[in-house]
């Protein structure tokens, strides 16, 4: 870490940035850093599966625990994926602290509870922490789309997404630090060891000795141990990076970032599913001054009343907009889905350009590294990624959906890079997804025929079901 500390600080009051397109380079990056944590990992995330990517994570972090480096977690409750004792041995570890955000769902949860929620604070029930941030020694951060599961990795058999991150080092994790505290210190954020601490009806009881802790602890470390977990050339690209790492800090573009983050809560809404919030006002600030052209990525694209109002003022005065987003042959999501089929014609004849994503794209070759071994069986393809460019000369890169949920409900975060070379790396990305080999164009081509009739109907049901402010 030494030398990205000394590029840091040799560069006072700029941030480096590298751009992860590929699911494996950020899983490298994520663990070279993790093994050469030295003071602290602060880390947020809305999806921590337990698969073979968040295992192995988990035990990267408890290697960096076991040798002092202090780690602390937040995890939104919706989609956290582990058991209840190894969440629970976990944060008693000396030096993890774990915490749970907005625990209406899950953790400590009873089904009756959760039901419970659900009636007596909809809202609330539905809001959730979406940011994805990685913080090493308060020096490097990464932040993008990629939750902690395999298939935002390439390492899913059937289902893969096509992601983004951004590596920063330097001014800008100091915001990203900030909002990472601010999140820590909430009431909405709820250590681990409160949530099973009971005895009613209305939490869990939940207890682990040091024997079980111990030995929880033990299989996390075998399992990681094992070469039948992890691919022998992954665990050998692993241990290379330690002499790639200073080759790619002399690709780091130096420059100005503004990190933008929501509160926690998102706004001070507590009944409406409507609200905004700072990452959304920062974002339609940033459009709104477009001059020329504006390209988007985003895996679900179904626009609130206000975001068509901003979309046609651009259109009105001559501001291209393109738009990537899933087909229905490659979304993970298809109530969300079904919002953007209602809006679908009302876009184009807006004049917005959209792609849909093909699940099997030509691109698949050359930012999936693992694609000689599956190419026999190529996994679904999804696009998750979430990042935009505006006029060729700034971008962003980070967790907002073009959806309402993400505009009122999810708290987001994300990168403004004030750079044209990375703008135009960023959109050359996205241009590139846009091909006719990678995706179809809505209104020219039809994408919804290449899905069978079952799934289509199954889109056509949501079609009609009162969703869109939860989409």
């Amino acid at each position: 870490m030494d030398f990205i500390r000394d590029a840091a600080h040799s560069q006072s009051g700029k941030t480096g940035v590298y751009v992860l397109e590929k699911g494996e380079d950020a899983l490298l990056a994520r663990a070279w850093l993790a093994d050469h944590a030295k003071e602290s990992i602060n880390v947020q995330y809305f999806i921590w599966s337990s698969d073979n990517i968040g295992i192995l994570a988990t035990e990267a972090l408890l290697r960096a625990a076991d040798r002092g480096v202090t780690v602390r977690v937040i995890v939104d409750d919706l989609l956290v994926d582990a058991p209840d004792k190894t969440l629970l041995a976990l944060a008693k570890h000396p030096k993890i602290e774990i915490k749970i955000y907005n625990p209406k769902h899950k953790v400590g949860t009873p089904l009756h509870k959760r039901v419970l929620n659900m009636l007596s604070d909809f809202r609330g029930f539905n809001q959730r922490m979406h940011d994805k941030t990685f913080m090493v020694d308060g020096l490097v951060g990464i932040t993008g789309g990629r939750n902690m599961a395999d298939e935002y990795f390439d390492y899913d058999h059937k289902f893969n997404f096509r992601d983004r991150d951004v590596l920063l080092v330097g001014q800008t994790v100091k915001a990203m630090e900030e909002s990472f505290e601010r999140f820590w210190s909430h009431k909405l954020s709820v250590p681990v060891e409160a949530l099973y601490d009971g005895f009613g009806i209305m939490q869990k009881n939940v207890s682990v000795k040091n024997r079980e802790i111990a030995s929880i602890y033990k299989e996390l470390h075998d399992y990681a141990n094992n070469p039948e977990n992890f691919e022998s050339e992954t665990r050998q690209a692993i241990t290379a990076i330690s002499d790639g790492f200073p080759a790619l800090a002399k690709e780091i573009r130096w420059t100005d970032v503004e990190f933008i983050s929501d509160i926690p809560g998102k706004n001070d809404s507590w009944i409406s599913l409507h609200g905004g919030g700072r990452s959304t006002l920062a974002l339609a600030k940033l459009i709104a001054s477009a001059k020329k052209d504006v390209v988007i990525q985003s895996p679900y694209l179904i626009l609130t009343d206000e975001t068509k109002a901003l979309f046609k003022e651009l259109i009105d005065r001559g501001v291209r907009i393109r738009i990537s987003t899933n087909s229905l042959a490659s979304t993970d999501n298809l109530q969300a889905f079904s919002g953007y089929t209602n809006q679908r014609w009302e876009l184009l004849e807006m004049g917005l350009e959209i792609f849909e994503y093909k699940p099997n794209p030509a691109v698949h070759k050359e930012i999936m590294q693992r694609y000689e071994e599956l190419k026999k069986k190529l996994p679904v393809f999804a696009l998750h990624a979430k990042s935009l460019v505006v006029d060729s000369e700034i971008s962003y890169v980070g967790t907002f959906n073009l959806d309402p949920r993400s505009i009122n409900l999810n708290t987001e975060v994300g990168a403004i890079i004030k750079d044209r070379r990375i703008a135009k790396q960023v959109e050359g990305a996205i241009v590139r997804d846009m091909k006719k080999e990678n995706s179809w164009q809505a209104g020219v081509d039809n994408p919804d025929r290449n899905n069978s009739l079952w799934k289509r109907s199954k889109v056509l049901f949501w079609q009609f079901m009162p969703i869109e402010p939860l989409l």
